[in-house]
């Protein structure tokens, strides 16, 4: 057996690996059309795209849409024969905007998680552009497929299965991190139970990507045996020549121990994944001073009560400026010892995966 093409509509991933979109400004055209090229698919995180813009601070509108369309086009330019995809979170306030400017500049597919995006068929109505929820449960899963059912007609073009083991915003509690029963495997069999009557009503099957600490080849081999039609690596890909981000904030991960992994508490009220320094150890200890909001981007975040900009400690940390920020990471990060190229990862990450797969 050999890892199979990950086939979502009329989309062909040649390589069933879909890389993780990381914001803010971490995988962005550059990362995105370089996975895209080694088959797989290239995905760029919308999230706060502008920030690089020189008029962010002023219209961070209209620098968000001129970024959103500059790296999609760019990252087509790239790789003109691959599938470039766009990471949005449903708690974004531009969210319906940046969807419907995705689409008109035909964005292949759009990764939508951090909430329930119950109206994303509505803004891609009419078009060849694949959607697909990322889920955290089978409950979560089945509300979405009965919602899109019921108001829109369609069901999920592929779904996305987070486990714990992610880097970023977890959709899990604290007290759930270490329960059994929200292992990815065990996550994935729900999915699958809780889609089968969505799939039998359409007559077409929902192929389900598995993401979350996903490292190396023996792991890949492992969901696909799971009956996962393909996975999403982030972290491996923030450490890549290719990464949109600083040298320093890749360095990070080279560094990380086991031990600087840590758990976060957000401003946006989730817990999340991140490798622990100077910047996150302030901010526990209450020595981070509040600031004013500096760019209005996620629903559930009170800049009154928030510690700190979480936009703007991401954006420093892109550029390299550690003391003013921090990575997320997933749970393996620290088995990360090199920068590499996407070409090297991408191969590696086939070779071990079909070797598991024999």
């Amino acid at each position: 057996m050999k890892l199979p093409e990950l086939r979502i509509g009329n989309l062909i991933a040649r390589v069933p690996i879909v890389q993780g979109g990381m914001g803010v400004g971490i995988s962005l055209s550059s990362l995105a059309g370089a996975v895209a090229a080694q088959g797989g698919i290239g995905v760029i995180s919308g999230v706060e795209i502008g920030f690089n813009e020189p008029d962010y601070s002023k219209d961070k509108r209209q620098a968000n849409i001129r970024a959103l369309k500059y790296h999609i086009q760019r990252a087509k330019e790239i790789c003109r024969e691959g599938i470039i995809g766009l990471n949005l979170m449903t708690a974004l306030n531009n969210f319906d905007e940046m969807v419907v400017e995705a689409v008109k500049s035909k964005v292949d597919i759009i990764f939508a998680g951090a909430g329930l995006p119950l109206n994303l068929p509505k803004l891609t109505k009419d078009s060849d552009t694949k959607i697909a929820p990322i889920v955290s449960s089978g409950r979560t899963a089945a509300v979405i497929c009965k919602t899109w059912d019921k108001r829109h007609q369609v069901i999920p073009d592929a779904i996305v299965v987070e486990g714990p083991d992610a880097g970023g915003h977890l959709g899990f509690s604290r007290e759930d991190l270490d329960n059994p029963s929200t292992h990815l495997s065990s996550i994935l069999l729900e999915v699958f139970e809780a889609i089968k009557p969505f799939e039998q009503k359409y007559h077409k099957k929902i192929p389900v990507i598995a993401a979350g600490g996903i490292f190396d080849g023996k792991d890949i081999a492992h969901l696909i045996k799971c009956g996962a039609a393909g996975v999403q690596i982030g972290t491996r890909f923030a450490a890549t020549f290719e990464c949109d981000a600083s040298q320093e904030f890749k360095n990070t991960y080279v560094r990380a121990q086991k031990d600087d992994l840590t758990l976060i508490q957000s401003p946006v009220g989730m817990i999340g994944r991140a490798i622990n320094n100077g910047f996150l150890k302030k901010v526990k200890a209450g020595d981070q001073k509040p600031v004013k909001c500096m760019s209005n981007c996620l629903k559930p975040c009170n800049p009154t009560q928030a510690p700190y900009c979480i936009a703007q400690a991401l954006i420093n940390a892109q550029r390299g400026n550690m003391e003013g920020g921090f990575a997320f990471a997933g749970v393996n990060a620290y088995r990360i010892d090199r920068i590499q190229s996407v070409k090297d990862v991408m191969d590696e990450l086939v070779e071990k995966a079909n070797l598991y797969l024999d």
